[in-house]
């Protein structure tokens, strides 16, 4: 591989992004594939400060152009000193979260306006996209109740959000998937973990030179 290769993965909460990814790493090594695995917001130490603050369930006054700032300074924190440098040097790098989830959740969610959203998302990553961008589609209903059931997982700001916002944030994301389908390919979340693999690992594999 002439040069890295960026996959971000997006969904709804409760889609299973994080289980996918722990299920896909093995494969991937098992090939000898050089992969960084990181996240937004965080990634680095500021990102990481970043992320306690905007997920802190005690920040409920927090104002959604206020929230939206701090995802974008996140992003290219993480951007210059982690993701940029791990592409230069032809690694593969999957990011839990990534430009999309701005636009689904503080434009569709919070309903700020999207060419803004744009306009910063291209600001902070001086234009770079994903070369892939895997959505894991699930009905927002059965993905909060995956939440609620897992008792490990950390209830964030975002978690204790109404029905709407989170039905509003996966129209985003669908919105995103007509616009832009050549980067972004859906995924059934609902199925069987067993099977959302395989159906990414294909996927993935596909669109990557150095696994034909």
């Amino acid at each position: 591989m002439s040069k890295g290769f960026l996959v971000s993965l997006e969904g709804p909460e409760g889609a299973g992004k994080t289980s996918v990814l722990e299920a896909l790493l093995p494969i991937l090594e098992e090939k000898g594939v050089e992969v960084l695995t990181t996240r937004e917001p965080g990634g680095v130490l500021i990102g990481e400060k970043i992320r306690e603050v905007i997920l802190d369930p005690s920040h409920t006054q927090m104002d959604a152009k206020t929230e939206l700032l701090l995802y974008i300074a996140s992003r290219r924190q993480h951007l210059v000193e982690k993701v940029l440098p791990a592409l230069e040097a032809g690694k593969l790098v999957i990011m839990d979260r990534f430009i999309d989830s701005s636009v689904a959740y503080q434009g569709f969610g919070r309903g700020l306006d999207i060419d803004a959203i744009d306009w910063l998302n291209q600001f902070a990553t001086d234009g770079l996209k994903p070369d892939l961008t895997l959505y894991f589609d699930i009905e927002v209903e059965e993905g909060l109740a995956r939440i609620a059931a897992n008792s490990n997982r950390e209830v964030n700001r975002l978690d204790l959000e109404g029905l709407d916002l989170h039905k509003k944030v996966r129209q985003g994301y669908l919105s995103l998937l007509d616009k832009e389908g050549n980067r972004i390919v859906k995924i059934d979340a609902s199925l069987p973990l067993g099977q959302v693999v395989e159906t990414t690992k294909a996927v993935l594999f596909e669109r990557m030179d150095f696994a034909k």
